[in-house]
């Protein structure tokens, strides 16, 4: 873009690095923003941008703001604002709602590996302005399986680690449900009658922000009727449209390097049409990335408006079926917090990327850990959009968390179908395609958290993150099911406590049963963009 001629200004957020001020984590909208004193982030950006074009010489009048991560929830703040230089915006990979599914919460439930790590480094205070933000704290962890399972309780963790030097870590721990404190962070309701063309980035394999960049998207159209709303997908990780080539992830290849395609056919024609008035802008208003052809596609809107309703019904026999059976059936494991299951196999001191296409054999295996499996697919059968599971369960214990991955079952002849980077054999590899957790307490209502009656039944549904992926003839849909994913989630006690607040003797082993067949059937809902379901 520079090269285009444009002008780059870059602007540390309020109080970190070189900016005066205090930092606030995902900062609230301010009460009354009549008050000249009163700030905010999408103030903060007004101004900027006022300044900018009364004062940077050679300017045209028009601005565009883009930004990823933490500074993707600033782009998206400065839409709030609406100033009228502010022409194209793209957030990236935004932080969006800190509880419900962006990086330290899904559902309810702690990210804890990510927020501590994180939190280490980024939640330190600064005593006084700093030129470079310093991420030297590092503890000795080992593999984060043993090192977390170590630390014990989450109270251990600010006496042995944080020293309650840490504010947002206390801050958070105090809030365990969605109250008002929550809701204030959530800036969904502000995206409102948005002036601006918009461009929302993000990756299907980001771990952290997938969830904040298909609500934003999701906000805007909502609130915004008529806005020049678009929206970007393509195989990354977390900002690997800026810091990789996109042609592979773990074991998973993608056909060729997708960064640069999406830089030359998508963010630079954004910005160059919006701001200098060159070329045409992108059309499409969804351009995605199809995992398992890796080809890109262009819809009019996201999901699809063509796709069609699918139910999967878990069926006797760890079986997928599309009918529902009329005899009710259940399967059961047993959870136990003190052995939890792991998120990946292999031991690592860090939580990198690849768990979100990891082979899922490890977990399948283990006695605490559900598996249903479809017939291998006759054609090609593509699903598109959000994964809704609906859970009828009943468990022995007061609370529990319910993990569901869906798993792309590659045929046993399959090490020459997809040329990966590691030369891995991937006959039998059960790709993960998509998971999501649901903390059972907020089953119901995520402000109002309730225990389960013992050993009845009761409904839990979550709607797991967008896909858009293609499973090959041949291959067959897998669904798993399990009560931990350590530790990516901190671990649930199953006694109906706070859990900041659980001691060693909360932990307690349960029983849980999954109902299938019947009135009280558990499913998958779907929605298919082309192909069928192989005919039993």
């Amino acid at each position: 873009l520079v090269c285009h001629g444009m002008i780059l200004v870059e602007q540390d957020v309020r109080g970190k690095m070189l900016s005066e001020g205090t930092f606030v984590d995902v900062r609230p909208r301010a009460a009354s923003r009549d008050d000249p004193k009163a700030i905010d982030e999408s103030t903060d950006a007004w101004d900027t941008i006022d300044w900018l074009v009364k004062n940077a010489p050679g300017n045209n009048g028009k601005v565009g703001i883009w930004g990823n991560s933490y500074p993707g929830f600033y782009a998206a703040q400065a839409l709030i604002g609406g100033h009228p230089a502010l022409v194209a915006a793209s957030p990236q990979a935004p932080v969006t709602d800190w509880f419900l599914g962006d990086d330290f919460h899904h559902n309810g439930a702690l990210f804890l590996a990510d927020t501590v790590l994180f939190f280490g480094n980024f939640g330190k205070p600064r005593p006084q302005p700093v030129p470079k933000m310093l991420w030297d704290w590092d503890p000795e962890r080992g593999d984060l399986y043993d090192f977390f399972l170590g630390l014990g309780t989450l109270a251990n963790i600010n006496k042995t680690l944080f020293h309650d030097e840490i504010p947002f870590w206390n801050d958070m721990l105090a809030h365990p449900n969605r109250d008002a404190w929550w809701q204030a962070r959530d800036p969904r309701p502000h995206l409102k009658k948005v002036t601006a063309a918009v461009l929302t980035v993000g990756g299907w394999f980001d771990a952290e922000d997938l969830w904040g960049t298909l609500e934003t998207y999701r906000a805007i159209e909502a609130g915004s009727l008529g806005a020049r709303n678009a929206v970007v997908i393509g195989p990354w990780r977390h900002g690997g449209w800026l810091r990789t080539d996109g042609a592979s992830l773990g074991d998973i290849a993608f056909g060729a390097p997708t960064t640069r395609d999406y830089q030359n056919r998508l963010i630079v024609p954004f910005f160059l049409h919006h701001l200098k008035g060159e070329g045409p802008a992108p059309t499409a208003e969804a351009s995605v990335f199809e995992t398992g052809t890796n080809v890109w596609r262009s819809f009019g809107q996201w999901p699809p408006a063509e796709v069609k309703a699918q139910e999967l019904f878990l069926a006797e026999g760890e079986q997928l079926a599309v009918q529902r059976a009329e005899s009710a059936g259940r399967d059961r494991y047993v959870s136990d917090p003190r052995r939890p299951v792991p998120y990946r196999a292999a031991p690592s001191s860090h939580r990198g990327p690849e768990y979100m296409v990891d082979d899922q054999r490890f977990a399948a295996h283990r006695p605490d850990v559900l598996v249903y499996t479809g017939a291998p697919l006759e054609d090609e059968w593509t699903v598109a959009g959000p994964i809704d599971a609906e859970l009828w369960v009943a468990t022995a214990a007061g609370d529990a968390d319910f993990v569901v991955k869906v798993i792309d079952v590659w045929p046993a002849n399959a090490k020459d179908s997809n040329p990966n980077p590691r030369d891995v054999r991937l006959g039998g590899y059960q790709q993960l395609i998509r998971a999501e957790v649901m903390r059972g307490r907020f089953r119901n209502d995520f402000s109002k958290p309730e225990p389960f009656v013992r050993n009845q039944p009761a409904r839990v549904a979550l709607r797991l993150p967008d896909v858009l992926h293609t499973f090959r003839a041949g291959h067959r849909l897998m669904v798993q099911i399990q009560s931990s994913w350590f530790p990516l989630v901190d671990r649930n006690p199953q006694t109906f406590v706070e859990i900041a607040k659980a001691t060693e003797a909360d932990f307690q082993p349960a029983t849980i049963e999954v109902l299938r067949g019947g009135a009280q059937a558990s499913k998958l809902k779907v929605g298919v963009l082309r192909g069928a379901w192989p005919r039993p």
